[in-house]
């Protein structure tokens, strides 16, 4: 099905499958292609408005009868972090932070495959192959990078990895994975806290975390660091309790795909004198 409006990029909607959150639900999204010279301009908006880039596709949760899926962000100033969190820090002083280019390489891959067999072995990404990995690291209009984790032991051991995106007001955390035989080292949790730091050292207000749905255990640490903004009826608040937050079903949930589209806030891409 197709969505269209005058002179802007064209809406799809995916066809109902199962949703790997929460039980006994199904999942839609509404989607868009990112491609061509406003593909910038484009990401920088509508993941303002609580898209997600997977390659070159943007797309929101845009379920019939389910708002559980709510965009997640940190509001870098209104961060503080927990002592957990700090002793999480003190923990990984003994790694290295490097940004490079979005190019995927064999370690990146082997990292990849070891994190999906043990912790997602039936999820979406289960069966993906090299190739395909390629494809989610490299396939990108838009300024990303590919920020890796290792040990100064020696060993220089790759042990975490984040695509990230730099868009104009933030970091998004497009995907994560890390070694999972080191639970101690807390290394998800880790990685968010450094993007918090790179944010506030480039001056960026927010890191984007993807989405956050509330009785999903899976999604869960979200909701452990502070100035936690959600994305609700159209614009972004404050987290406030988590318990607050319901995945409760109902039939007038979303608002139809039509209006979902004509409500959606297009940059400008007329070009500039």
């Amino acid at each position: 099905m197709r969505h269209t409006l005058p002179l802007a990029p064209q809406f799809y909607v995916t066809a109902p499958q199962p949703c790997p959150y929460l039980d006994g639900r199904m999942e839609r999204k509404l989607f868009t292609a990112l491609q061509g010279e406003n593909s910038e301009k484009l990401n920088n908006s509508l993941s303002q408005q609580g898209f997600r880039r997977s390659q070159n596709v943007l797309y929101r949760p845009s379920c019939a009868d389910c708002s559980a899926c709510l965009s997640a962000r940190i509001d870098v100033a209104a961060f503080k972090p927990t002592k957990s969190q700090r002793r999480t820090v003190k923990r990984n002083t003994d790694l290295a932070r490097r940004a490079t280019s979005p190019w995927a390489t064999e370690d990146q891959y082997d990292l990849f495959r070891t994190y999906l067999d043990s912790r997602h072995a039936d999820g979406g990404m289960a069966d993906m192959d090299v190739f395909e990995f390629a494809a989610m690291i490299e396939e990108t209009p838009i300024r990303s990078r590919v920020i890796e984790y290792t040990k100064t032991d020696g060993s220089k051991d790759l042990i975490g990895v984040s695509l990230t995106d730099v868009l104009q007001d933030g970091l998004s955390m497009v995907y994560s994975f890390y070694a999972p035989d080191m639970p101690r080292r807390s290394l998800g949790t880790h990685m968010i806290l450094d993007h918090i730091e790179i944010a506030r050292e480039a001056d960026l207000p927010y890191v984007y975390l993807g989405y956050w749905v509330p009785g999903s255990q899976k999604m869960g640490y979200k909701a452990k660091f502070s100035g936690l903004e959600v994305y609700l009826g159209g614009r972004w608040q404050k987290m406030t309790d988590p318990r607050n937050f319901h995945p409760d079903t109902h039939p007038l949930s979303t608002d139809p795909i039509a209006e979902q589209v004509a409500n959606i806030s297009l940059p400008d891409t007329r070009p500039t004198a």
